[in-house]
């Protein structure tokens, strides 16, 4: 049993993450804490709570989490994930029948890995990683704690939010910065890997053919995202970031990955929020990153379809 607390910013792909890891036996969602990023801080956890009204799991805790980024003004993702973070076609989303806990994310996050064995607990944000950065710097005993970070954000390759960083990181680069630089174990899911976990007409038909609610949802989340990719990146199929995440947890094999140093550039005028990965061989002793590089896309597809199945 894998025990995760999900950090995410609902969000398309953030959704499916949230099936994934609900749908799945073998993980254990401890809490569910929500960032400020594809859209503002109130949009996305409502946005969480109606994806969990959805899959009949209220009893999940969601913690709101910081509404800006450490040093930067907030910037969204709106013309990815549309007006209210989430658009979706052809579904009518609940009112939500979760209650936000009371108290902040940062310290959901802190008391939760306190409160269980060292070396149990994975953090996967999915969003900026400024409530991580900021949960390591107030109470820096987590970062022993925690068994690894499974991350979506950064590319060693080409960026999508500038021509050399990806937005999870570029939204608020120095909380990456010291996401990064910590000694904890962190596994950066890239776009090198995520663009490879494309949501094509098949897939979409594979849940469409599951004659569920959540196999609609589904259905109507990549429908939007799908288009709104391709009005403002160009692609023919939308990539479905955040769920290779959860995907590495259920099954390493899923994800090939491999270790090298990695860090966040602050200051370049052209390079501000870059993830540099060192791939130079070997990798240093010691080294505590490593990057995803290759994504069985079958088998990925397969733990979607089924945990979407076991929700119905």
């Amino acid at each position: 049993m894998r025990k995760i607390i999900l950090d995410c910013d609902p969000g398309h792909d953030d959704a499916v993450a949230i099936l994934l890891a609900l749908g799945t036996p073998s993980i254990e969602l401890l809490c569910l804490t929500t960032i400020g990023g594809n859209h503002t801080i109130d949009k996305v956890t409502r946005n969480a709570a109606q994806v969990l009204t959805v899959a009949g799991r209220t009893d999940v805790p969601v913690y709101r989490g910081a509404h800006r980024p450490l040093v930067r003004p907030v910037e969204t993702a709106e013309a990815i994930h549309g007006d209210s973070g989430m658009e979706i076609h052809g579904f009518d989303l609940p009112e939500p029948e979760v209650a936000v806990q009371e108290g902040h994310a940062v310290r959901a996050i802190i008391d939760t890995i306190m409160a269980e064995e060292p070396g149990t607990v994975t953090l996967v944000p999915t969003g900026p990683l400024t409530n991580i950065a900021l949960a390591a710097r107030l109470e820096p005993r987590i970062v022993e704690r925690v068994r690894e970070v499974v991350l979506m954000g950064g590319a060693y390759g080409t960026g999508n939010w500038t021509a050399s960083a990806e937005f999870n990181v570029v939204a608020d680069p120095e909380a990456a910065h010291i996401v990064f630089n910590e000694s904890w174990p962190v596994v950066m899911v890239g776009l090198d890997l995520t663009h490879q976990a494309l949501a094509t007409p098949e897939v979409e038909q594979r849940f469409a053919a599951l004659g569920t609610d959540v196999g609609d949802l589904v259905v109507g989340l990549f429908d939007a995202f799908r288009t709104n990719y391709k009005d403002n990146q160009g692609f023919d199929n939308p990539p479905v970031h955040d769920p290779c995440c959860v995907a590495y947890l259920i099954d390493p094999s899923v994800v090939k990955t491999v270790p090298v140093p990695v860090d966040v550039e602050l200051s370049g005028a052209l390079t501000t929020g870059r993830t540099v990965a060192d791939f130079r061989a070997p990798a240093p002793e010691g080294c505590t990153t490593s990057v995803a590089t290759e994504l069985d896309v079958d088998k990925f597809w397969d733990m979607v379809v089924d945990a979407a199945q076991r929700l119905g």
